[in-house]
Formats: C-alpha cells, structure tokens, sequence
C-alpha cells in the first residue's frame, strides 16, 4: 500500500553529534519505507546543523528536513514539540520513529498527545505485511515475553525504538537527499530551559542504557576479587553488571544482573569476564554491538559469541589492562595540558 507522507525518523544530534541511534533508526526506516513504497525522510533539529545531512542521506534518507534555529541547538521539550507538531500535521506522514533515548521518551509522548494518534514505545522490531500493516514489537513482563502491537487507526503512527537494537547499513557514500530548510519561529518564551548537562554516573546509570559495560561471573573467584571488575569499570567509565552466578553469591546486588531473569542489555561493547556463557546470560546481551570474552576455559560458551576472544586467567590479565589504560589515559590527560 503506497504511503503517500512517507516515513518520518526523527534524527538525534547532541552538541552539534549526530548520535548512532539516528543512523540506526535509518537504516530501520528505509526498509520499512521500501515496503510501503513510500520515501524515507529524516527530520533535523538544531543549529547550523547542515553538516549532518550526509550522513543521514548515506544511510538512506530520501529527504531530510533540517529546522534550523539557535532555540533548537539544545533539546527544549516545547520548541522541539511545537516545531514538529506543526510540520507532521502539514506533511501527514504515516509513520514517525524516534530513538527511545532521554529525549525521544520525553518528546514522542509529547508528539502523539498534541497529534492525537497513537504510541508503541521501546520497540525492538517492526514488520510490515504484504497489506502495508505496520506490526511492533516490543519486550514485555520484565523483558520475559515480547508482545506485537498494530494500530486500529489514527495517522500518524508513533513509535519510539530501543537504541542499540538495529543494525546500521554500510553508508552509500554516493546517495543523497533532497534538502529542505525551515526556519520555525517562536513566539513565546519556553517554560523550561536547560541549565547545565551532567553526565550520569556509570555506577548508577541503568544497564539498558549503558554504552559500555563490564560484566563479572563466577570465574571471578569470590567478594575478594570482584574489585578487578569495579576498576576495570571505572578506568572505562563504564557500568558493572553480573551473571546470575554472581549476583545469587552475593558478590553484587540483584539489579546489576544480566540475562534472562536479569536486564537485556545490547551495549557498544560488552565485556565478559569469567562468564561461561551459559544461554540464560547471553539471551541478555546476545545484541550487544562488540563483545569481548575473558576466559581460562577456551571451550567456553561465551567465545562462540564473542568478537575478541582472551584465553587466560582474568585474576592476571583484569589487573594489566586496567594498569595499561590508566597510562593511556594519564598521557592523554598530560598532552592537553601541554
């Protein structure tokens, strides 16, 4: 069934940074497009962001539209609404995707309430039927089950997408979009504005939104030695997680523990130390996007799904690493200073 409002992705830049899960939702989008014959456009907010728009055409966008203007720079919950709302309602595309991010779960919310149409959050896949029906996916029951979700009506569909769950399609560097400028214009002061960025820390952040993650099993020996984990962990500025192996020992609390009654995580990199692999922890981090193993049985599971296999005793190499990146990252610290 032809869609004649295209499909719409809601590109994420953050201090002028296109961020992955824009090029993810792309890459997603243009598929999903290609089945409903319709064209992929990637919409972009921000301030003299036009260096972005490649990218975004490179992985597959048709059309871009890049809403230029310095109250946009930073994510501001009414513009970025307003300038949206008004643009969708115009345009009425059938569906528009964002990233389930700290943004994309304040604003999709905000988007399908103003339009009055439906939302489908955190979902980690979309299918479309030979009828042009549009299905979700998404987990549910604490990541147990999944459930598929279809709209009954309403245009457009909303939906937000788990970052890290879709993969990103090798750039077409010969491909480009057509580019369309818009100036929104704001008559009103926002209620809110942002005051500072702090980052969160990676001991307390979740594991489902952390980008790096260093996971600790029952190769780890005991308490006494758990503390490789933390500091490998802090070195990378990462967040620790566990097997179940570890968490019924005691070693860490229950909410650091991955697998299948555990958090689904899908990370940039995992690293999995002492962990044989058994399918109940990979079935929640099967997605993450670089795995490294580490690990004195070179017949473990876990290498079978590992990228970067390390054979050996992670008592000795834990603590060599961790030396060697606490140097890497003194000399980069000393040469800024210079």
């Amino acid at each position: 069934m032809p869609s004649n409002g295209g499909v719409w992705v809601i590109a994420e830049q953050r201090g002028g940074k296109l961020q992955d899960v824009s090029l993810e939702l792309v890459s997603e989008g243009k598929k999903v497009a290609d089945k409903l014959l319709a064209k992929l456009n990637a919409v972009l907010l921000g301030s003299n962001i036009t260096e972005l728009v490649p990218n975004l055409a490179h992985h597959g966008a048709d059309k871009v539209w890049v809403l230029d203007n310095p109250a946009l720079a930073n994510y501001c919950p009414e513009f970025y609404t307003d300038a949206l709302a008004d643009l969708i309602q115009i345009n009425q595309p059938t569906l528009v995707l964002c990233g389930h991010t700290s943004i994309g779960q304040d604003l999709a919310p905000r988007l399908a309430a103003r339009l009055k149409t439906g939302l489908v959050t955190w979902c980690t896949s979309l299918s479309v039927d030979k009828g042009g029906v549009i299905t979700y996916t998404k987990p549910s029951y604490g990541d147990k089950a999944s459930t598929n979700i279809v709209f009954a009506k309403g245009k457009p569909q909303i939906a937000s997408i788990k970052p890290g769950i879709m993969d990103i399609t090798a750039p077409n560097t010969r491909r480009t979009a057509e580019v369309i400028p818009v100036t929104p214009q704001f008559s009103r002061e926002p209620k809110t504005k942002v005051v500072n960025f702090i980052k969160a820390d990676p001991k307390t952040v979740s594991l489902t939104e952390a980008e790096v993650i260093v996971s600790g099993g029952g190769g780890v020996g005991g308490t006494e030695n758990w503390h490789l984990i933390e500091e490998l962990a802090e070195v990378l500025e990462s967040s620790v997680a566990a097997s179940r192996v570890a968490v019924d020992a005691g070693w860490v609390k229950s909410e650091r523990q991955v697998g299948q009654t555990g958090k689904t995580v899908c990370p940039q990199l995992y690293i999995a130390c002492g962990i044989s692999g058994a399918i109940q922890h990979t079935m929640g981090m099967k997605d993450s996007k670089l795995i490294i193993a580490i690990n004195k049985d070179r017949n473990a599971p876990i290498f079978k799904l590992a990228d970067v296999k390390v054979v050996g005793d992670l008592l000795q190499i834990l603590p060599a690493i961790t030396s060697q990146i606490r140097e890497l990252t003194k000399s980069r610290d000393l040469t800024k200073v210079k």
